[in-house]
């Protein structure tokens, strides 16, 4: 789990296809470097935040040490695995050598919630198609890869929280949903203050280039949990649902809340009525 605060933006020293190293796992494995201040306390296995991709340390590396009776000097730089759906489903495999990554440590019982909950599984890559000045902030619009849109505009909400290769930002616009005919078009935008631009590797993307995207998870359980309720109920129970009460639309969520409390009260034993009129 991750907060979607950066913590140092590292830069990759070597993207191999092929590892055969016990490190590299026989598959594609990715170096980075310039990051020691993140490493002081890290170990092999960690889980570490790279480009919003929640990945796993397989080595750490120190820089060349002057002596042979010198210690070993303290790891500069670290390599993770790269899984084939990664790779399918992330921007890290067009990453070359001196490519800049967004890094970020697991939480830890100490670790301020700056951000939001970021878990590190991206669920699309989406383009960039327009940068444009706001005073001293840039405001970005970025578009859902092709056939992703109407699997990921539903959980984006004007104000509500994004992860752009593992940044914690705020959609300050939304267009669409990225379904039906329009099927591409949907998009949403997101600003940074001149600091943050400093700080992420966004900041000095354009036009054409693509991030790495994570929805808000909150939605994602709100939108299970309600279509568990409705695929319990008949047909003619989900027109029933949608009338409500009173004749309008806010009797779904009403006879949700209901259902919820009722069981609540069975599981108590505590015989109550709920619902319109109920004491």
């Amino acid at each position: 789990m991750f907060t979607g605060i950066v913590e140092t933006i590292g830069t990759v020293s070597a993207l191999e296809k092929q590892d055969d190293t016990a490190s590299g796992g026989g598959g594609t494995s990715l170096t980075i470097t310039d990051c020691a201040e993140i490493l002081e306390d890290a170990k092999l296995g960690d889980s570490i935040n790279i480009n919003g991709t929640c990945l796993t340390i397989t080595a750490l590396l120190p820089s060349p040490s002057s002596s042979e009776n010198h210690p070993p000097n303290p790891p500069t730089s670290f390599k993770v695995g790269l899984s084939p759906e990664t790779l399918r489903r992330t921007n890290l495999s067009s990453l070359t050598p001196s490519s800049s990554l967004n890094l970020e440590r697991a939480v830890s019982a100490s670790t301020r919630m700056g951000g939001h909950f970021v878990q590190g599984h991206v669920d699309t890559v989406a383009e960039i198609v327009d940068v444009r000045e706001d005073g001293n902030a840039r405001v970005f619009r970025l578009r859902p890869r092709k056939g992703d849109g109407n699997g990921v505009l539903r959980y984006v909400v004007e104000k509500g929280y994004i992860t752009l290769d593992g940044a914690s930002l705020t959609v300050t616009r939304v267009e669409g949903d990225g379904g039906g005919e329009g099927e591409g078009e949907g998009w949403w935008e997101v600003m940074l203050i001149a600091y943050t631009q400093e700080k992420v590797v966004m900041g000095g993307k354009g036009v054409g280039d693509e991030v790495n995207v994570e929805v808000d998870m909150v939605g994602k359980y709100v939108e299970k949990s309600v279509r568990g309720y409705f695929e319990g109920l008949g047909a003619g129970e989900v027109e029933k649902e949608g009338k409500g009460v009173g004749g309008g639309g806010g009797g779904v969520l009403e006879r949700i809340v209901e259902r919820m409390v009722e069981e609540k009260v069975r599981r108590m034993g505590v015989g109550v009525g709920v619902g319109t009129g109920g004491k």
